[in-house]
């Protein structure tokens, strides 16, 4: 008998039956052989909201959320922090490998000189209410990129998929801006190819009457930063919406804008903005302790601590700390900072918080930093989605190159009606 392997027994039977073990997993079709009689189905598997489930092969993150570990393709996040940018990573998720110069030059060069849209894309943005919700003309707009690009359903042809992927990736921050200047009744300002890429975008949000826009240094760079961290985290709910929807042999239009919708609910692209609420409800660094003592009792949630996947303290997170306080240099210091801070003391030295291993989350402190560069609430997550675009493309393509994938189609356990006969409506009572 192989050491690489299961033995299950039935006892409904007494059959026993050996299942291989590859990489830490058995396949969960081989539980169909697990039958009582010829005509039963065979055994499935039961995991509500896949959480113990691997439902594909990826190399581009690795996460162990038990050391505190994120890593893309290998490099570990605090250094692409560090010594990378946001373009050179993306190029790294959806290439395998940092690029040499060249390589760099060429694909910045294709980047920024997709970053202007259709004129006609500019009309449909203006269909949407003065009110609409940014992340919602996002989720439209990208949607509507495919009618405008029909050659991106050759989604096998290399070079037409190449295109696609340099379209999204450029056009994100545009569309994104326009959404924010659309909500707030400005007008639209055009891409400036002079600028990086982050720079670009502050300039499509924040330009006013100057003739050339130039960004702060030190915003642009906690911005590339921050686009860094979000640029892909493994499957995620967002992540496995594009696999799935992709699964279909969509264009990659219509399956970033399922990893939109996903983004745009409140436990996910949304988190950070309910951890800022937060600490606005709170209010004061000395009503602190009277609302951790409402946690613990059950009477409300404290947001941006705690992950899915990471028991101990997000890599991210000690990330954006150390950088919002570089930014709050320049914009001055977010009062709402002294209550984080107050509340990340004292649940880290709670045994409450220990004994649950509830440590602070990629969104404690990012809309901090968000708030103080003055975007609204309503913009975090369209500045999620904005990076998360080279990470749902490279999760896409992996998708699509896999030999072994098919459409995706979940098993159910069904607990219905067994088989009834239709009443006529005179006679129901």
């Amino acid at each position: 008998m192989s050491k690489e392997s299961l033995t299950v027994i039935d006892n409904r039977t007494g059959k026993s039956y050996e299942i291989p073990i590859t990489q830490g997993t058995i396949r969960a079709m081989d539980l169909r052989q697990i039958k009582v009689s010829e005509d039963d189905f065979g055994l499935m598997s039961y995991d509500p909201a896949l959480e113990n489930t691997a439902s594909c092969k990826s190399r581009i993150t690795f996460i162990d959320g038990e050391k505190g570990i994120l890593r893309y393709r290998g490099y570990p996040i605090e250094q692409l922090a560090e010594k990378s940018n946001y373009l050179e990573v993306a190029y790294l998720l959806l290439h395998g490998e940092l690029p040499t110069k060249s390589e760099y030059e060429s694909w910045v060069y294709d980047i920024t000189h997709h970053t202007f849209i259709h004129e006609n894309i500019k009309k449909f943005m203006d269909g949407f209410r003065h009110d609409a919700h940014p992340m919602g003309m996002l989720l439209g707009t990208v949607g509507a990129l495919s009618t405008f690009y029909p050659e991106a359903k050759n989604i096998f042809d290399e070079n037409t998929r190449r295109k696609q992927i340099h379209r999204l990736i450029a056009k994100m921050p545009t569309i994104a801006a326009f959404a924010y200047r659309h909500s707030r009744g400005l007008p639209y300002v055009y891409p400036d190819n002079d600028l990086s890429y982050t720079g670009n975008f502050l300039n499509m949000i924040f330009k006013m009457t100057e003739l050339k826009y130039q960004p702060n240094p030190v915003i642009e760079r906690a911005l590339d930063i921050l686009f860094i961290l979000h640029a892909d985290h493994e499957q995620n709910c967002s992540a496995n919406a594009v696999r799935a929807v992709g699964s279909s042999l969509v264009d990659p239009y219509s399956a970033v804008a399922a990893g939109i919708a996903a983004l745009y609910g409140p436990l996910h692209g949304g988190a950070n903005e309910a951890a800022l609420r937060m600490l606005m409800e709170i209010g004061s660094k000395d009503k602190v302790p009277a609302f951790i003592k409402r946690v613990k009792a059950g009477e409300v949630r404290l947001m941006g601590f705690g992950h899915r996947i990471y028991k101990a303290y997000d890599p991210r997170a000690k990330i954006i700390k150390q950088t919002a306080y570089k930014v709050f240099e320049v914009t001055g210091l977010n009062p709402l900072l002294e209550i984080a801070l107050e509340v990340e003391r004292i649940a880290l030295d709670d045994e409450y918080f220990i004994k649950r291993r509830l440590y602070p989350n990629v969104d404690f402190y990012t809309g901090l930093i968000y708030q103080s560069l003055g975007f609204p609430v309503e913009m975090f997550p369209v500045l999620f989605a904005i990076p998360r675009t080279s990470g749902w493309l490279a999760q896409w393509e992996e998708m699509l190159l896999d030999k072994d994938t098919k459409i995706v189609r979940p098993r159910q356990v069904y607990i219905g009606y067994d088989k009834r006969d239709y009443v006529p409506i005179e006679q129901r009572g």
